[in-house]
C-alpha cells in the first residue's frame, strides 16, 4: 500500500532538501509511482543498483515513439511542428541513430582536446573575478558560475558570445519544464531560439571557421553527414547541456563548501584535492538530479513493481548518489572521498559526452575562487536561497556572497 505523501518532484520547494524523502523511498518504495504536475504518470527508481541498471537497460528506450503502443501514440500530447526537428538530438534517440550522432561529436570533447583549453578557462575565471573584485560582493551564479561555462561552450561552437544572455534566457525556460509535454508558454522562447540557430547555421555554412559547428557541417562518419534537423538539434543540445549542468555544479558545489567550512578550508589549504573534491560535489549536490526520461519497451518488473509498456521512468541520480549500501556516510561531504562511483554523468551509451569539460571547468572555477577570495562567505541565510524548478536539474536561482579580500592574479 502506498503510504508515501505525494510531492511535486519538479518544484523549487522539493529541491531545497529532497534527500530525507528519497532515503525513505529507498527503504520502503524504491520504485515509486507518482505524477508530474500535468498528471503524467512517472516511475521513480531510487536505489543505486537499479538506477545504474536502468541507464544501461535496452528494454527502456529514449525515443518514446518507438516504445509506446498504437493507442498510447494516439493519446500523446500534440507537439508543435517547430519542435519536431529538436527530437533528432542524440539525447532522445536510440541506436543506431544515437551511435552515429555521438560519433560525430565525441572527438571534440576528448580529454586531450579539453585539456588544451585549460589556459583559456583559467584566464576567463580570473577575468570574471577581476570584474567583481572591488565590489565586495557578487551573485556567484550570475557573475561567475553562469558566464564561465556559457562563454566556453559558445566559443567551442563558434556562436557569438555576445548573445549568451539570450541563450540562457531561452534555455532557462526549457530546463524549468515540469514535464516532457510542451506547454504553450514555452513556444515563443523555443521559436526564437530555433530561428536564431537556423540563421547562425546558415551563415556558418557560407563562412566555415575553426569551430565545432563548422566541423559538424563538414563531418562525415562512415559516409554519413548530419541532416539539417540533426545539425540544428545538436547545436541546440550542446548549447543548453554545455552550460546549464556546469552552472549548477559550480553553484551548488560552492554552496555545499560554504555550508561546510571545514571542507572548504581543507581544499583551500590543499588545492591538489580539487579532482576528488569535484567528484564529491557531483555526488553530494547532484546538479543533474534525475536522468532524462526512458520509456519501457514492454511490461517490466523492477523490485516487485510493474512498469507498463510505454511507462515513463526516471532514475533519481540524487538518490542513487546517497545510497547507503554503496557510499559510507552518504550524507557527509568528504572532499577526499575515494572510491566515488557517483552516477552524475550517467552510465552506458548516454554517458555525458561533455564530462571532461564540465570537470575541468569546475576544478578551475572552484580552486580559483578559493585562492583569490579567501574570506568568501554567504551574504544571506541558506533557507532564503531560491531553487530553480526543473524536472532533471537541481540548481540555484542566485547565490549572494560577500568578500573583503581579493588576491590579485599577479600575486599568485
Amino acid at each position: 500500500m502506498d503510504i508515501t505523501p505525494h510531492v511535486n518532484i519538479v518544484s523549487p520547494q522539493f529541491k531545497v532538501n529532497p534527500f530525507p524523502f528519497l532515503a525513505g523511498l529507498r527503504t520502503s518504495q524504491s520504485v515509486y509511482r507518482t505524477t508530474l504536475p500535468d498528471n503524467t504518470p512517472v516511475w521513480l527508481i531510487t536505489r543505486y543498483e537499479d538506477v545504474a541498471a536502468l541507464l544501461k537497460d535496452e528494454r527502456f528506450v529514449k525515443n518514446r515513439r518507438t516504445g509506446l503502443t498504437e493507442e498510447q501514440l494516439r493519446k500523446m500530447h500534440w507537439t508543435p511542428p517547430m519542435f519536431r526537428p529538436l527530437e533528432r538530438n542524440m539525447l532522445d534517440l536510440d541506436p543506431p541513430d544515437h551511435t552515429r550522432l555521438r560519433a560525430l561529436v565525441h572527438k571534440a570533447f576528448s580529454p586531450n582536446l579539453i585539456g588544451q583549453m585549460r589556459d583559456r578557462i583559467q584566464a576567463l575565471a580570473d577575468e570574471l573575478l577581476d570584474g567583481v573584485a572591488r565590489k565586495g560582493q557578487m551573485d556567484l551564479i550570475n557573475d561567475y558560475a553562469l558566464p564561465l561555462p556559457m562563454t566556453i561552450i559558445t566559443e567551442i561552437l563558434g556562436v557569438p558570445t555576445s548573445d549568451r544572455h539570450k541563450f540562457h534566457k531561452w534555455s532557462q525556460v526549457l530546463v524549468s519544464l515540469s514535464s516532457p509535454n510542451v506547454p504553450l508558454r514555452v513556444i515563443p522562447s523555443v521559436w526564437m531560439f530555433i530561428r536564431y540557430l537556423r540563421r547562425f547555421i546558415r551563415n556558418r555554412r557560407r563562412d566555415l571557421r575553426d569551430d565545432l559547428t563548422s566541423a559538424l557541417i563538414q563531418a562525415e562518419e562512415a559516409g554519413d553527414k548530419l541532416s539539417e534537423d540533426e545539425l540544428l538539434a545538436m547545436v541546440f543540445l550542446l548549447l543548453i547541456a554545455g552550460h546549464e549542468t556546469t552552472v549548477n555544479l559550480i553553484g551548488t558545489g560552492m554552496l555545499a563548501l560554504l555550508e561546510h567550512p571545514d571542507q572548504m578550508d581543507r581544499l583551500r589549504q590543499n588545492p591538489s584535492l580539487i579532482k576528488t573534491a569535484v567528484e564529491e560535489l557531483l555526488r553530494y549536490a547532484s546538479p543533474v538530479f534525475m536522468s532524462t526520461e526512458r520509456h519501457a519497451r514492454e511490461d517490466l518488473n523492477i523490485q516487485g513493481v510493474t512498469i507498463p509498456r510505454g511507462g515513463m521512468t526516471l532514475g533519481v541520480i540524487g538518490s542513487a548518489n546517497r545510497d547507503e549500501t554503496v557510499f559510507a556516510n552518504p550524507d557527509v561531504l568528504d572532499i577526499a572521498r575515494e572510491p566515488n562511483k557517483h552516477l552524475s554523468f550517467g552510465q552506458g551509451i548516454h554517458f555525458c559526452v561533455g564530462a571532461p569539460l564540465a570537470r575541468l571547468e569546475a576544478q578551475i572555477a572552484i580552486n580559483t575562487l578559493l585562492r583569490r577570495m579567501p574570506d568568501l562567505h554567504l551574504s544571506v541565510t541558506p533557507d532564503t536561497l531560491r531553487w530553480r524548478p526543473s524536472m532533471f536539474l537541481r540548481g540555484l536561482e542566485t547565490l549572494p556572497t560577500s568578500f573583503g579580500v581579493t588576491v590579485p592574479v599577479k600575486n599568485q
